[in-house]
């Protein structure tokens, strides 16, 4: 009776069977995305400590420049999956057009700081070595912005619609390059010159560029263009475009502004010393292991809220909503229990030898670090789920408030306080700890209010005209609260309110 039970609810609507199977390639897509990262941040680390630090400081510091952007394209995979799920799929190629419209101005523009990457990294005023080794990394990280967003765009495009195995193709198409990039430019193999953490940065973004070219092929595929009008669906659609732009840009500015409280994190600790600086990076990295194969899972939450939101069956999506957190939690017990009793095999990843000295007090800190990380994973696994529940639904404006509330009181300030009055650096890592733990909570209240239910991002329909695929219609006046549909039973071209206030 209990196995027919687990099966009855593995296998229903919002149960694990669902999640899995949606949720699996994107967790594969992040292992690809880890290891875009990881592996030339473990082949630095045999150049030096400093090459490996000034990688995670340049990349933090690109990431919080750039995740508004990022996340603002990426959030097409919402409009998609609500469109998806009202049956509406003449509007999706519209949409995913208006998301590389946006991508190709925004990326564009991004590489107008490479010139400027030597002022803007002496603002983190690390010592001169490291300032030269980020500005250099930055300098080529810019030129891979323009890539990355259409990337998000298309991977969007797929992921919205359930097609998540076409993510993988994406995503490992853009890992194999940079992998093999990586080894050639920063070692100079193969008749190649030596690069060092230069090579690392042309590598990530020629494997940018393989992902977005992947991606764009097969999106304009014939059969994706006679349903959804990929290549057709290519005119400007102001009022859509609006849209995207006013629910997506919460949530880009959400990641934006818990990047540069982590950057900043990562700066203030670097003041600390070059041992802990590098300390803190191999933490962040072997973090990497958890948190991007989290994220894929809650990326296949927020994909089912908006498809179960368009459908107007939010008992389901909070069902998903759920089962994703004892998935994660599952999956981040794992991981935790890893740093926890195996840290000098995970540390052994970065060995240095040739500076014996400053190691020492690296292969020291680091396993007491990781007893942090193997903390605040746990509920960091339960901020990610909740958080793309929310910006699935379209609740993203809270979202990036909660982030702005706690991030730099909890978290920024506090830690400078370690550094000015000589805490040290656990003091510093323990208050990061408890701004992911207090941010998780923020959220799974957010949850349970409920009020996400009642939210869509997508335009309701109002006459035939939506379905021929015309312009959007005006909307109907925004009340701030949403109007949630009253059937019974899912009605495949209702669409719901224009929540999106607090």
């Amino acid at each position: 009776m209990a196995l027919a039970s687990w099966k009855e609810t593995w296998r229903r609507p919002g149960g694990e069977g669902e999640l899995l199977r949606l949720a699996l390639p994107l967790i594969l897509s992040g292992a690809f995305v880890t290891l875009q990262l990881f592996i030339p941040r473990v082949m630095l680390s045999r150049c030096s400590p400093d090459h490996v630090a000034a990688a995670l400081q340049a990349g933090m510091l690109f990431w919080t420049l750039f995740a508004v952007l990022y996340f603002t394209a990426a959030y097409v995979s919402t409009f998609v999956a609500q469109y998806h799920g009202a049956g509406r799929p003449e509007r999706i190629g519209p949409v995913v057009w208006q998301a590389l419209y946006f991508s190709v101005v925004a990326g564009t523009a991004f590489v107008g700081l490479a010139p400027f990457a030597e002022d803007i990294m002496a603002v983190v005023g690390h010592s001169p070595r490291l300032q030269e080794l980020e500005a250099t990394y930055f300098r080529c990280l810019c030129f891979s912005a323009l890539p990355a967003l259409l990337t998000a765009s298309t991977t969007g495009f797929f992921a919205g619609r359930g097609d998540t195995w076409t993510v993988i193709r994406i995503d490992a198409a853009g890992m194999l390059v940079n992998a093999g990039l990586s080894w050639l430019w920063i070692f100079g193999h193969a008749g190649f010159v030596e690069m060092g953490i230069a090579g690392a940065g042309w590598a990530t973004v020629v494997g940018n560029w393989a992902a977005a070219v992947t991606g764009l092929l097969l999106m304009f595929r014939g059969r994706h263009e006679a349903e959804y009008a990929t290549r057709s669906g290519w005119r400007f659609d102001g009022p859509l475009f609006r849209r995207l732009l006013r629910f997506g840009t919460p949530a880009g500015l959400q990641w934006a502004i818990d990047g540069l409280a982590f950057t900043l994190f990562l700066v203030v600790i670097g003041w600390l010393g070059e041992a802990e600086a590098a300390a803190s990076a191999i933490a962040v990295n072997l973090n990497l292991l958890a948190f991007l194969p989290t994220f894929g899972l809650a990326q296949a939450v927020s994909i089912l809220v908006g498809q179960r939101l368009g459908e107007d069956r939010p008992d389901l999506a909070e069902r998903s909503v759920w089962t994703g957190v004892r998935v994660a939690w599952l999956q981040m017990t794992a991981i935790a229990a890893l740093y926890v009793l195996i840290p000098d095999q995970l540390l052994a990843l970065f060995r240095d030898a040739s500076s014996s000295a400053q190691w020492a007090r690296v292969a020291e800190m680091v396993p007491v670090l990781l007893h942090f990380v193997a903390l605040y994973c746990l509920f960091d696994s339960m901020s990610l789920v909740f958080s793309f529940a929310l910006r699935g639904a379209g609740d993203t404006r809270y979202v990036t408030a909660a982030v702005l509330l706690l991030s730099f009181p909890v978290m920024v300030l506090p830690t400078w306080a370690s550094y000015a009055y000589g805490w040290g650096l656990y003091a510093a890592w323990g208050f990061g700890t408890a701004y992911v733990i207090l941010l998780a909570l923020m959220f799974l209240g957010r949850f349970l209010q409920g009020k996400w239910k009642t939210m869509r991002v997508i335009e309701p329909v109002v006459d035939d005209s939506i379905r021929a695929g015309n312009p959007s219609p005006q909307p109907p006046p925004r009340n701030g609260e949403g109007v949630q549909g009253t059937s019974s039973s899912p009605s495949p071209l209702r669409g719901g309110g224009w929540g999106e206030g607090f």
